[in-house]
């Protein structure tokens, strides 16, 4: 074909991380048909839905073949009865929102990503490690990107600080992703650090895009929500999902704050972001809305959290086999994730293969996260009780 294609999909990496681990799985399967591989490197869950999430889908099925309560096409932000009950979710951390700041979309990723459709050419700084798509949703568009490295030394936590150093120049409408609790390290900014990020970012005119996607798993006095900062409405947008609270990680719904203050350029991005989504996303589906608005119920609340304390205590059998071991690792307390440093010098797609064809168990590799993830495995405590407990046995017999 003579068409012109999108030259920055040549600074990709070739495989997707997560392609390139099931790849080499599947290649050690085919190898070893006998193997009992334990999965602890895709974060996906593995508990049923709460059963209040099923009733009200169930129901709302059910209405889906009457006539008089049959739904087509849902409003592109969400159904009243949702955004209702996010609103009354953030009151819970004292935070309180309009409900046409909120939009209602199928996954934190896609949000994370599309969001850059908003922005022209901007700095965007990037902690690294962190998720895939923040960098490669940035270099599909040809952006100038900076690493915030992330390491030991500062908790895993970069503040305006490292910023600055790993950019030499004065910095002025930068856009910053930050994930709190963070995927991979597991490491949670306190209120004083995402306060110093809004200070810094109100000052240098930038915007913060708040990953809050596990904000389920905080425990204690740290925020659930950047919105818990005062100033941050000025200049953040926070991104949620129900992935891992509720277990929506195949039912698909999340949502995405975009404060009705935020201006840049003459325009208002609460309506470019509304203007973005009646163009190109038809709603999430009635039925997994009403199942979202029964988890976000005070029944459906609590069952989640019965979900999330059961994959807490995975993450503490996991640390406990590397506290006795002497493998240091962040995580697991504040986040699903444990971030692995890896032993006896291994480098992690090394430490990766020698956990899959010695010990049968998968994680994923940090370097896959960026450069500063080099050295590390993430591993996630979304198993079983069962497959983790027998995966812990095996980690503590070969480390």
């Amino acid at each position: 074909m003579k068409i012109k294609v999108n030259e920055n999909y040549r600074l990709l990496e070739k495989n997707y991380l997560f392609s390139e681990v099931a790849r080499r799985v599947a290649r050690y399967r085919e190898a070893h048909p006998e193997a009992k591989i334990i999965h602890l490197g895709i974060g996906d869950v593995t508990l049923p839905l709460p059963k209040v999430v099923t009733r009200a889908m169930a129901a709302a099925v059910e209405e889906m073949a009457s006539r008089e309560t049959f739904r087509g096409y849902a409003p592109e932000a969400g159904y009243d009865f949702l955004l209702k009950a996010i609103q009354r979710h953030y009151r819970r951390f004292g935070v309180e929102l309009a409900l046409g700041e909120i939009f209602t979309c199928d996954g934190a990723k896609s949000d994370v990503a599309n969001l850059t459709e908003l922005f022209g050419e901007n700095l965007v700084c990037i902690p690294d490690p962190v998720y895939p798509v923040y960098l490669d949703s940035n270099l599909m568009l040809g952006r100038e990107v900076a690493f915030l490295p992330a390491t030991r030394e500062n908790e895993y936590l970069p503040g305006p600080a490292e910023l600055e150093d790993a950019v030499g120049h004065a910095l002025e409408g930068v856009i910053i992703y930050l994930c709190s609790p963070n995927n991979p390290t597991g490491a949670v900014y306190d209120h004083a650090q995402l306060e110093e990020w809004v200070r810094f970012a109100r000052a240098t005119g930038s915007l913060i895009i708040f990953d809050s996607a596990y904000e389920a798993f905080v425990t204690g006095d740290f925020p659930h929500s950047i919105f818990e900062v005062e100033g941050a409405k000025a200049c953040a947008i926070e991104v949620a999902s129900l992935s891992k609270s509720a277990g929506f990680t195949g039912t698909r719904c999340s949502w995405t704050v975009v404060p009705e203050e935020l201006e840049a350029g003459g325009m208002h991005l609460n309506e470019m972001w509304l203007r973005r989504q009646t163009t190109k996303f038809n709603g999430v589906p009635y039925v997994v809305q009403r199942g979202a608005e029964a988890a976000l119920s005070p029944e459906g609340e609590a069952e989640c959290a019965a979900l999330v304390d059961y994959y807490r205590e995975n993450a503490e059998l996991m640390g406990s086999v590397f506290r006795d071991c002497g493998i240091a690792f962040t995580g697991g307390a504040q986040s699903p994730y444990l971030w692995v440093t890896c032993p006896r010098g291994m480098g992690s797609w090394e430490f990766f293969d020698w956990l899959l064809e010695d010990v049968n168990v998968v994680g994923t590799p940090g370097a896959g996260f960026g450069a500063y993830g080099e050295g590390h495995l993430r591993l996630t405590s979304f198993g079983s009780h069962e497959a983790t407990a027998e995966a812990c046995e095996r980690l503590r017999r070969f480390l």
